[in-house]
């Protein structure tokens, strides 16, 4: 189903993904069903009822393996369709044009209840390669054609602003679409910009703690919070990797709930915020 769910909803997971071929790295495919349930089992009971897979073509894309989850665990999970980033892209896309890339992801939609997002469409690490400029492109006809919103990836956050402006060049509805991995831009000026243009911002890899420590994330959140943004921020974590789960000592699916939220709590966030980012930013983006 692609309404949300009264309740907390994750904006960008992966239940599960497979980029080992490319990073010729096993742990790169998350396929563990049974450890992946017992996780989805506790966000139920900690609130969550929607979950947005942005698991697309080129990205080990498996839609029974995600309907089982969902069924078993009781969650709303709302998939996507689209393409990734370079070198993720399916070898035929360079020989596709724009409007078959396009229809692809149209015809995803409509013959497929469950797909409700467009994403996740990103740019390389400070470069925007033509092939994924040709998905963005792509994506803004399907957008058009079938009013699902947008979430895209930012290679750590860099041309997150160059994606909105793009956007803007383009007309679109700025609260259709979500600027993601922003808080790996490590630059809060760029993330109040983002907003400012109307976009969504995710702070979408929550516990990567490697790339940009929580403590910042928080003093971030509190800055936006304070300047009246946090109605433009949506929250997640983006685990990727068998580690990331619990049963192999990673902080599993439920490390938002069980320690990020009670840190910021601790740091002084109101509440209202807090419901802000997970139930009502959600919301407006999935509004039809």
């Amino acid at each position: 189903m692609t309404k949300l769910i009264k309740g907390y909803t994750l904006m960008h997971e992966h239940i599960t993904i497979d980029l080992s071929g490319v990073k010729n790295d096993l742990d790169c495919r998350l396929d563990c069903y049974d450890e992946t349930l017992v996780e989805f089992k506790e966000l139920y009971r900690n609130g969550v009822r929607n979950i947005v897979d942005v698991t697309n073509r080129g990205m080990g894309l498996n839609r029974h393996y995600v309907e089982k989850i969902a069924q078993a665990s009781g969650s709303n999970i709302i998939q996507a369709t689209g393409f990734y980033i370079v070198p993720f892209l399916p070898s035929d896309l360079a020989n596709k044009s724009v409007q078959e890339i396009a229809d692809e992801m149209i015809n995803d939609i409509r013959n497929d209840s469950s797909i409700g997002i467009i994403g996740e469409i990103g740019t390389s690490l400070n470069e925007w390669k033509k092939e994924e400029l040709a998905v963005f492109e792509a994506a803004i006809i399907a957008h058009q054609a079938t009013k699902k919103p947008i979430y895209t990836h930012t290679t750590i956050g860099t041309l997150g602003l160059e994606q909105a402006h793009y956007f803007v060049s383009k007309k679109l509805d700025p609260k259709r679409i979500v600027i993601g991995h922003m808080d790996l831009s490590k630059d809060l000026d760029v993330i109040k910009q983002v907003i400012d243009l109307g976009f969504f911002v995710g702070f979408d890899t929550i516990g990567k703690n490697e790339y940009f420590p929580d403590e910042k994330r928080i003093e971030f959140l509190l800055e936006l919070e304070k300047t009246n943004r946090i109605h433009g921020v949506v929250l997640s974590e983006d685990l990727t990797r068998k580690s990331h789960l619990n049963y192999k000592g990673g902080i599993g699916y439920n490390y938002l709930f069980t320690h990020f939220i009670p840190e910021c709590r601790k740091a002084g966030m109101k509440e209202s915020s807090i419901e802000q980012m997970l139930i009502t930013n959600p919301e407006i983006i999935f509004a039809e």
